[in-house]
């Protein structure tokens, strides 16, 4: 479909201008070009064909990266000058390992990733790349594909721990997440969560956003656990 018949510039550029700047503002675009040729062709099917026929694959994959081409630019030209940041992503990760080899990504998914990095950049956007699952094996690569923070750092995942992730990425990039959102936050108590948060602001003191090792706070989690999250980043 063409983009720029869905996408109301209009209403971007009015709820961009909305928020106050004061804070920092982030657009979510996903453009998750990988996981949208996975659905085109159904999962199991669409690793094959990037195996058996790649040709194929890359076709559809780059087909749809122009469609997020179009469609972000639509939404960055509206928002020019109202956004601080832009969050992207495809999930790459299951909770032991990477669904698909590196080298793959790197081969039929990474190319389409970096035209959307560079997209993004060239609006002065910092870009949050977000995967869920065990991504350790590639986190240098989106590093160096111009990635500015990963989200998130799915605290469970294989490899993912935030003094594993410390050890090897300081200084290279910044994460998001961190509090443990499949166990911690929905079975651990306030002074568990208080205890996890600071030892979280001890190991990043500058390089990590503390929030759920998930996109959101699902409904399973305790009011009392979500405020003990919000007061231990304040206090």
């Amino acid at each position: 479909p063409d983009p720029a018949l869905y996408l109301d510039v209009e209403e971007s550029r009015r709820l961009a201008q909305s928020v106050n700047p004061e804070y920092i503002r982030m657009g979510v675009m996903w453009s998750a070009h990988f996981q949208d040729a996975c659905a085109a062709f159904g999962m199991e099917k669409a690793l094959m064909v990037m195996l058996m026929n790649p040709e194929m694959f890359t076709a559809v994959i780059d087909r749809i990266t122009d469609f997020y081409l179009k469609a972000n630019e639509l939404f960055y030209e509206a928002t020019k000058g109202y956004l601080d940041a832009v969050l992207i992503g495809n999930d790459f990760g299951s909770q032991c390992g990477l669904m698909v080899d590196p080298e793959s990504l790197r081969a039929y998914v990474f190319p389409g990733t970096k035209k959307l990095i560079d997209q993004a950049k060239s609006y002065g956007l910092k870009v949050i790349h977000h995967s869920c699952g065990s991504i350790f094996p590639i986190i240098d690569d989106l590093v160096e594909l111009g990635v500015d923070v990963i989200h998130p750092i799915q605290a469970l995942a294989q490899d993912m721990d935030a003094p594993n992730l410390k050890a090897h990425f300081e200084g290279k990039t910044a994460f998001c997440g961190g509090v443990d959102a499949q166990h911690l936050l929905v079975n651990g108590t306030p002074e568990e969560v208080n205890r996890k948060v600071t030892e979280l602001k001890g190991l990043f003191p500058t390089g990590l956003i503390i929030s759920p090792s998930h996109e959101a706070i699902l409904q399973d989690i305790p009011p009392a656990n979500i405020k003990a999250l919000f007061e231990a980043l304040k206090s």
